[in-house]
């Protein structure tokens, strides 16, 4: 049976990862236990299990990306699965096939699950609508990026064992950051308090409605917050200038040593990567003992293997199978 021996506690309920959005906290909270099950079975996530055996995971991504596809064909493979890569570039898509009948195509190999990376907010809920395959968002346009978001929070409850009355600060491009969305959705579902900062140019003025806080100083909020997490400026998402110059940003809300120093003495600092030294951060807090840059790419995997298994899990007990 494929998935014995695992702390999961009845159905998942999601054929699709779409986003966390619409997850509950009971479901967060099972796709975080499941990562530190899997921590612990194979050391990291180094050791390989034969959780998956069998299953077909194809990777397509229609953006450049290098540690989220390099991490969800990792997780899939020690989980025992199989993977197909697609690349954008070097497909019919060229030749003037469409979106969906590439994926058709693609799925038509008898390929299980497709992790879809598009720069267009929605691509992967198409694809859910035309695939029997289960359909996982690695981030679409500027909406949501799940497994990123829940690695991030699965790093915080792993160093301070809960997430439920922390204060977590996500600072910088809040506007074009799908990271920003996910974080949001699952940290405040899970009961931290959440304060966005950064240019009032580059924050919404309706993310209130989200449930969190707005700030336009780090400096003022900086000694109450348990985690900052740094989001790179999307520069290629951007349409227009929202600040003056890229040495004024780093001066008002880049993390150095004089802000660290200012903050709490345990402080975590995120970064979800790829990490711009010397704009979100300076060297010496990215390679600092506050730094948990690293640890999220580690926990990336772990979090990629969870959801892979619970949307496996999901598909065989909707087909009647055994799970």
């Amino acid at each position: 049976m494929v998935l014995n021996n695992l702390p999961v506690s009845g159905p998942w309920g999601e054929r699709h990862l779409l986003g966390l959005e619409r997850l509950s906290a009971e479901q967060l909270t099972t796709v975080l236990d499941l990562a530190e099950h899997y921590d612990r079975a194979t050391l990291g996530g180094t050791q390989r299990l034969d959780v998956l055996k069998g299953v077909v995971v194809a990777n397509l991504f229609f953006e450049n990306s290098t540690r989220t596809r390099t991490s969800f064909s990792l997780a899939a493979r020690r989980l025992g699965a199989d993977t197909v890569d697609f690349t954008a570039s070097s497909s019919s898509l060229s030749k003037g096939e469409t979106f969906i009948d590439t994926a058709l195509t693609i799925e038509a190999m008898g390929v299980d699950m497709v992790v879809c990376r598009h720069r267009t907010p929605g691509a992967p809920h198409l694809l859910a609508r035309h695939l029997k395959a289960s359909v996982l968002n690695a981030g679409d346009g500027t909406h949501e990026h799940p497994t990123q978001g829940l690695l991030d929070i699965y790093t915080i409850r792993k160093a301070r064992g809960r997430i439920s009355g922390l204060t977590v600060a996500l600072v910088g491009d809040i506007r074009h950051s799908r990271v920003a969305r996910s974080n949001i959705h699952g940290l405040v579902k899970l009961g931290a308090r959440v304060i966005v900062c950064g240019p009032a140019t580059l924050i919404p003025s309706d993310i209130t409605q989200m449930g969190v806080e707005i700030a336009y100083s780090l400096d003022d909020i900086l000694p109450e917050v348990d985690c900052v997490n740094l989001l790179r400026v999307q520069f290629e998402r951007q349409r227009g200038a929202f600040f003056p110059s890229i040495p004024e940003y780093a001066n008002l809300f880049g993390m150095n040593g004089d802000r660290i120093r200012r903050g709490k003495s345990d402080l975590l600092v995120l970064a979800p990567g790829p990490i711009n030294r010397g704009v979100e951060l300076t060297p010496d807090v990215a390679d600092g003992p506050h730094s948990l840059i690293l640890n999220q790419v580690t926990n990336g995997l772990l979090v990629r293997m969870a959801c892979l298994t619970l949307l496996t899990q999901e598909r065989r007990r909707l087909q009647g199978g055994e799970a």
